[in-house]
């Protein structure tokens, strides 16, 4: 029988391939290691997730003076200083790699900072030269955002440049509608900065509910969110540039003022002065952005690994592709997580690497399922969602649509316009709820619980059997005895 360095080799240290690597190597006992080219976390704890809902929960401070007004409190603003907040984020972020990089230590991982690429169905080649061979091979490697191919993008950012700022602007434009555009438009519109949104669609959040987006939307625009729908960049340049109306400036030193501006990121001329950038809008707006931020999507982290020239095989946005038991056309290799593009969401990562490791190494094949799956858009509101928006569901069957929409309690006694909404959408048939949707604060909360029974097959009646707890926003949702319509 063939000897092997380890029973599994991992490329990857993000959530779904260090929790892939952990349960493999403690639960099972079989040699692993992990090589990361990066820092360990990966995209949610680094770059994605964690820090990104920090930076919720410090732009909802913002709104805390006038609403606690409302209750009798005499609040001054206090101003926010970033400097502060990102010295404290990056402080957390270490903590929690230190906190990944012990896990797997403990559990018996070997771990190697080094990029890896696939030289054979069974070995491994890592930056440093060394040679490691393995009996499976599991990519783990995540996604990165994507930039749109248009002229002088490269003087915008993208979501992973967020957290290396080194100051806040005071303009900024945000190009996308999905959840990573929205969330920090709310971001920074609540941080204090003009915030600017195109969406090339004509209303954002692209596959979610339409009544549940169109609420995001309205609630957006009431916060000072200056979104505009069908809109996209038609041209955009560093300000004096030719190409957007003044004098030109060399691609190097561009690139580098734009480096500055986000504390060093590109390696360009650190030392260049900041200069707003111009953009010109298909309908014909010309305006000036401190920063210029693409939200348009995200692609698979999947080239120089060397996987194609072994059979594995590719997608159109360069996914792995994997069968329901995340395994490759390569009998050897396996593939997890945002990688693969199936559902781009740390549980699932980990959920499929858990899946893994039971189908390689305890001898239980395990498919996840991708149906049900609970997530949440953490603008603000928040909307949290599982199942079928009631567009697709009344294209499959014949469903009724409970929907409620009201002034939650805590904002409305100060006077606010906040709206929350709550929405069944019912199978007429077996009387299952296909989907539940809400749209509210802590949102993503409380879909969580919802979850649970939708995933255990819940009816409406199950919901209405259920006793409420008053007064809070959720009891909406089993309070509901009538439907709004009929689909």
């Amino acid at each position: 029988m063939k000897t092997y360095d380890y029973d599994l080799f991992v490329i990857g240290g993000g959530s779904g391939g260090v929790r892939a690597a952990r349960v493999a190597a403690s639960d099972v006992g079989v040699r692993v290691a992990l090589a990361e080219e990066d820092r360990y976390g990966g995209t949610c704890v680094i770059r994605g997730c964690v820090p990104k809902k920090l930076m919720v929960f410090a732009s909802e401070f913002s709104s805390i003076p006038s609403l606690a007004k409302g209750y009798g409190w005499d609040c001054e603003t206090s101003n926010f200083d970033w400097s502060v907040f990102r010295s404290n984020l990056n402080s957390e972020l270490s903590r929690l790699e230190i906190i990944y990089r012990q896990l797997l230590k403990n559990s018996g991982v070997e771990t190697f900072d080094a990029r890896a690429c696939v030289k054979s169905p069974n070995t491994i080649e890592l930056s440093t030269g060394e040679i490691k061979t393995a009996k499976t091979i599991l990519i783990a490697t995540g996604g990165k955002p994507a930039r749109p191919e248009i002229p002088n993008a490269e003087f915008g950012i993208v979501s992973d440049d967020i957290f290396n700022l080194k100051k806040l602007p005071k303009s900024i434009l945000i190009v996308g509608g999905g959840y990573i555009a929205c969330e920090f438009a709310c971001i920074f519109n609540g941080l204090g900065v003009e915030v600017t949104q195109y969406y090339r669609g004509n209303q954002i959040l692209r596959g979610f509910d339409n009544e549940a987006r169109g609420i995001v939307a309205e609630s957006m625009i009431e916060n000072g969110i200056n979104l505009h729908l069908d809109t996209n960049i038609s041209e955009m340049g560093p300000v004096n540039d030719d190409s957007t109306g003044v004098e030109a400036k060399d691609t190097v030193t561009a690139v580098g003022a734009a480096a500055e501006i986000i504390g060093g990121y590109s390696s360009a001329g650190k030392d260049c002065q900041q200069f707003p950038i111009c953009v010109k809008s298909t309908k014909g707006i010309t305006q000036e952005f401190d920063i210029v931020l693409f939200a348009t999507g995200r692609n698979p982290n999947s080239k120089n690994l060397g996987i194609e020239a072994l059979g594995v095989e590719l997608g159109e946005r360069g996914e792995v592709v994997v069968d329901a038991l995340s395994q490759t056309k390569n009998e050897t290799i396996y593939a997890i997580g945002d990688v693969t593009n199936r559902i781009n969401l740390t549980p699932v990562a980990i959920r499929e690497g858990m899946a893994f490791v039971d189908t390689v190494f305890k001898g239980k094949p395990t498919a996840v399922n991708h149906k049900l799956i609970p997530s949440a858009v953490f603008t603000q509101p928040e909307i949290g969602t599982i199942g079928l928006s009631e567009e697709i569901a009344s294209t499959r069957e014949k469903v009724e649509v409970y929907t409620t929409t009201f002034r939650p309690m805590q904002t409305a006694f100060a006077g606010k316009s906040d709206r929350a909404m709550m929405k069944l959408v019912v199978s007429v048939a077996t009387r299952k709820v296909l989907g539940c949707h809400i749209v509210a604060p802590n949102a993503g909360e409380m879909i969580q619980m919802a979850g649970i029974a939708i995933n255990m097959g819940a009816t409406k009646e199950d919901f209405d059997r259920t006793i409420a707890v008053h007064p809070t926003m959720s009891e909406e949702i089993v309070t509901m005895k009538s439907p709004t319509r009929v689909a």
